[in-house]
């Protein structure tokens, strides 16, 4: 029996050691990769991702393309507007300013003396003529002085003649007769005294005019410079206004005012200027100016607001332009001016342009134009919100925006 000699060895699991030079090819074994067959994956995927990228930047380019086209061939209709002519005319020229009415004659009926109320003989807003009684005062005591006062003067008339008579005869001396005819001169002095205090209790309206709220009652004990009521004339008005004093040089009596008051909006009253201040104010640097109103109508009343206009020779040869046309932006003041274009196809199409404008004064629902455009420029009076630079329009049928004649009321 041979026995073999050599060392043996075996794995931590019992299990014989592979020999060296040993190679296992179990099935769960996974075949070295070779380098060639790699660098065929890498040069598919980027084949497949150039072809990704080419066809998704392929597909951008023809949906830009085909967007730009849309829009070159889908432009929007015309957009329809109303036109006007920019004319040439002649402006009237005002000079503005807010004025203040006030009654030619206003009175607040008030007693001279205090006494008790006896009488009214007037209703709240009444009508007056002058001389009309508004209030009778007790005068009990005054109308007895006066009886007494009358009966002295008539005993005082025959001492005199009786010592006139006397000194005719050289029966008495003169002194007699100056002393009796100062007594009756003193009793006719308090007789007048008598019936001016008479009269005080009686007053009556000074002039014609309109009764306003009654203030006292019967049996009220009045004072004297108590308001009774107010009594106004209503027939003549002044209007009261102020202008910068750059204006004085164009001030002048007798000239037209205009003015109109909120309560009569569409209305116009005329009025004269009567009064020019010859002083201009250190503080406001304006002149004071006074117009009078003939407001036989009764339509306006003291204490209105007016919006007055002071009126100046017209300006000759002015351009002018509807008010709607104007487009007032914080950039500055601009209008649309249609002009006639050719498009690619041979045609011809109104297009807008925006002009730049200087504005001056409005009047009449048109603006004064001092710069920008020139007469005969048709100018945009509606539709200007859809509107941009070199947009095309068509005119419009219906009839520009104009001014309401009257505003609404709440």
């Amino acid at each position: 029996m041979t026995f073999d000699n050599s060392p043996k060895t075996e794995t931590s699991f019992g299990h014989p050691a592979a020999s060296p030079g040993h190679t296992s090819g179990g099935p769960g074994e996974r075949p070295p990769v070779r380098r060639g067959a790699l660098a065929v994956r890498l040069v598919i995927t980027l084949i497949v991702l150039v072809l990704l990228g080419g066809a998704l930047y392929g597909f951008n380019s023809f949906r830009a393309k085909a967007i730009a086209d849309f829009f070159a061939n889908n432009k929007p209709p015309p957009t329809p507007v109303s036109l006007a002519e920019a004319t040439v005319q002649s402006v009237p020229k005002y000079l503005t300013a807010i004025g203040t009415l006030v009654a030619a004659r206003q009175v607040t009926v008030a007693p001279e003396v205090a006494g008790r109320v006896m009488q009214i003989p007037f209703e709240s807003g009444a009508s007056v003529k002058t001389g009309d009684p508004l209030v009778q005062m007790n005068d009990s005591t005054e109308q007895a002085d006066q009886l007494a006062q009358r009966a002295q003067a008539r005993l005082a008339e025959l001492n005199l003649e009786r010592y006139r008579d006397l000194r005719r005869s050289q029966a008495t001396p003169q002194s007699n007769v100056d002393q009796y005819q100062a007594q009756l001169d003193e009793i006719n002095a308090n007789m007048k005294r008598t019936q001016a205090l008479i009269g005080q209790k009686l007053i009556k309206a000074p002039f014609d005019g309109e009764l306003g709220i009654r203030q006292i009652n019967v049996g009220d004990y009045v004072t004297a410079g108590a308001t009774i009521v107010t009594l106004t004339d209503l027939k003549s008005l002044y209007v009261n206004f102020s202008l910068p004093e750059q204006a004085f040089p164009k001030l002048s009596i007798g000239q037209k005012v205009l003015l109109n008051a909120d309560p009569l909006p569409g209305r116009d009253f005329e009025a004269t200027i009567s009064t020019i201040e010859p002083q201009v104010s250190a503080d406001t640097r304006a002149v004071k100016v006074q117009a009078t109103l003939d407001n036989r109508e009764r339509a306006l009343r003291p204490g209105m607001f007016a919006n007055v206009r002071v009126v100046l020779p017209p300006q000759p040869n002015t351009l002018t332009v509807p008010e709607t046309a104007i487009d007032y932006t914080v950039y500055g003041d601009s209008v649309f001016v249609a002009v006639t274009e050719k498009t690619p196809d041979g045609k011809e199409q109104l297009v807008v342009q925006r002009h730049p404008v200087k504005v001056g004064d409005r009047t009449q629902n048109r603006v004064e134009i001092r710069d920008g455009l020139k007469p005969g420029d048709r100018v945009i009076v509606s539709g200007q919100l859809k509107l941009s630079n070199g947009a095309a329009i068509t005119v419009s049928d219906s009839k520009a925006l104009t001014a309401p004649s009257s505003l609404p009321q709440n």
